[in-house]
């Protein structure tokens, strides 16, 4: 894989609620990366940028909702999702990763 093509598949954590209970409980992490990218990719970016074991990976792809405004319609944008499931005793610190 190319080391360019690996640091560009991660776009941004996905922060929310659901989400920070997954990292607490299970040791799972959400991130948004790129609609072309693949498991393989987001494993080796993770385990490259955060120095942990990937244990295995998820994917979802979200559909942009249909809305309309002022009699308009249209659609936001779609999402890409990774499900990042770490080895037992592994973490990621947010804050400290840069």
């Amino acid at each position: 894989m190319n080391q360019e093509r690996i640091l560009k598949v991660l776009l941004a954590p996905h922060v929310s609620e659901k989400s920070a209970i997954m990292a607490d409980a299970a040791g799972q992490y959400v991130f948004k990366v790129l609609p072309s990218a693949t498991k393989t990719e987001v494993k080796q970016a993770v385990e490259s940028l955060f120095e942990v074991k990937v244990q295995s990976v998820n994917m979802i792809n979200l559909k942009g909702k249909r809305k309309v405004f002022k009699g308009r319609q249209g659609q936001r944008n779609g999402v890409r999702k990774a499900i990042v499931r770490l080895a037992p005793g592994q973490d990621i610190d947010f804050a400290s990763a840069e």
